[in-house]
Formats: structure tokens, sequence, C-alpha cells
């Protein structure tokens, strides 16, 4: 059984990777430009099989197929009817999609942030291949977006100080992927994903200055502000709907579930241990 994991440039799959490596499963790794995967964040195995993989090119489908059971899918829309036809094509029977929580907001299908995530799992369900879904929120890791701002003035600019998220750590959503690709009985299923407890934006950052051994300042913020703050980086839609999340959860409690526990049989990672193990990226 040979698991093809896509998007492995990024933290969950080549954690993922290494993993199933780990244990002893049959592992592929794949990129758009699988030359680069030696810059990723988590170093895959040495003797891990690589192949191009373009979500948004068929003509990579076939030689990235050739031979797999499973497949870890990142949400790309632009290819997923081809790549899914050629999924078929190569006798994959099992299909796990990162997707996000994004999709059970009731206006999933407008929400610019979620259409894409929507768009490949109503695919997905379409097909004959069995689908499992995850479904993260918030990943502990965003708050790399406050690293800068930390190091250099020792603040951070928020809209919605007290907007709340429960953040999950990327390696608590790797091995929930483990699990599912691994134990039939966890297969076709969705599952949302979050973090042990809801935090503020605020909390969240006061949990860094605990952990880098440096005060940093929440500065209130408008909207408006904030927009052009992010605007070199973050389109408007997608500016506009983060605002309107956090505009939603203001003083709102997350959703905390037990999916992650129920997957990797421990209890999801804190956010505090999560800044205690990044907090060099915080110090000046």
């Amino acid at each position: 059984m040979t698991t093809l994991v896509t998007g492995c440039r990024g933290r969950i799959g080549s954690t993922l990777v290494s993993l199933l490596h780990r244990d002893g499963h049959a592992v592929r790794a794949s990129s758009r430009t699988p030359e680069d995967l030696a810059a990723t964040a988590t170093a895959l195995p040495a003797d891990v099989p690589v192949v191009a993989c373009d979500l948004g090119d068929p003509a990579t489908f076939g030689a990235a197929l050739d031979g797999v059971d499973s497949v870890f899918l990142y949400a790309d829309p632009s290819g997923i009817d081809a790549f899914l036809s050629a999924a078929e094509a190569a006798g994959v029977g099992h299909i796990v999609l990162l997707s996000s929580s994004s999709v059970l907001a009731p206006d999933a299908q407008d929400n610019p942030i979620a259409a894409s995530h929507h768009a490949v799992e109503q695919a997905l369900m379409a097909s004959p291949i069995t689908t499992t879904l995850l479904r993260p929120g918030a990943f502990a890791s965003n708050a790399y977006q406050w690293a800068q701002s930390v190091r250099t003035h020792g603040s951070v600019d928020l809209p919605y100080p007290n907007s709340h998220t429960s953040p999950i750590d990327t390696t608590d959503i790797a091995e929930a992927a483990v699990a599912v690709l691994t134990y039939a009985r966890l297969q076709g299923a969705a599952y949302h994903l979050t973090g042990p407890e809801s935090l503020t934006a605020a909390e969240q950052v006061g949990l860094l200055a605990a952990a880098s051994g440096r005060p940093i300042t929440v500065n209130t913020v408008t909207g408006a502000a904030w927009k052009e703050s992010v605007a070199a980086f973050l389109p408007e839609p997608f500016a506009d709907a983060l605002l309107a999340y956090s505009a939603a959860s203001d003083g709102t409690p997350a959703e905390v579930t037990g999916d992650t526990e129920r997957l990797t049989g421990h209890p999801a990672r804190t956010f505090a241990a999560w800044t205690e193990e990044h907090a060099d990226a915080f110090r000046p």
C-alpha cells in the first residue's frame, strides 16, 4: 500500500511523510517543485521517493499516481476533476483531503477562504473513491504573522483582540492524517480538528510574551488600518473574510471538538506548548 502525499513543501505534508515512513508505511512525497523539497520546514527522509505533482497541471498526475493506493490531498480546485479521473484510473481507493472548518460556515460557498475547500469537497463526495475530510480550524502557526512586528516593535496590531479561535498544532493535523490513512474504520468520515481550548487573540499574544520572555503590547486598530497593514501579502477579499470572522467571534468562544484526540490518541497540543517550541521566532 503506497500513499502519495501532495504539498510536501508545507509543514503538514512533510511531517506526514516522515511519520508514515517512521511507521513503516510506503510513502511517496510530491510537490509542484520537487527540487525544492530539501528546503522544507521538516526535512524528508532521504530514502522517500519524490515526484512532481502540480495539482493545477494534469500532465503531472499519471506518473505521480502510478501504483498509489491512497492520497493525502491539498484543496486545489483548479485541476480536481482531472485529478480524480487520474486517481480512479490508477486504482486509488482512498483520498484524505486537507480541508478547512471554514466550510462549516453558512456562507461557505461565498466565502473566498472556504470556497476552494468547499469546491474540492463537493468534487470528492461525487467521486466513487472513498473520501475522508480533515477540517482543521485556525493553525497555531498562524501566530507567525505577528513575528516581525513583535521582533521589530514589541507589539501586535489587532482589529478584534477579543476574537476567539481554538488553534491547532500542525503536528496534530499530520498525526490525524496518519490515523485515517492507516485505519480503515476511521475512513469515509469528516473530522473537525481543533486545539484543546478557545483563546482570544490577545490571550495568544500573552502566551507568546511569556514564552519569549519579553513584553508584547496589543494595539487595538481599526479594520481599515489592519487591512492596509496586510495589503502587501493578503488580497482584499481574503482580508475582508478574516475581518468578518474576527468580528463574528469577538467575545464568543470558538468550538472545541474531541476529534483531534479521537484520531491521534492523545490530547491536542496546547497553544502554550507551541509558543514554547517556537519562541525564538519572536525574539529580537
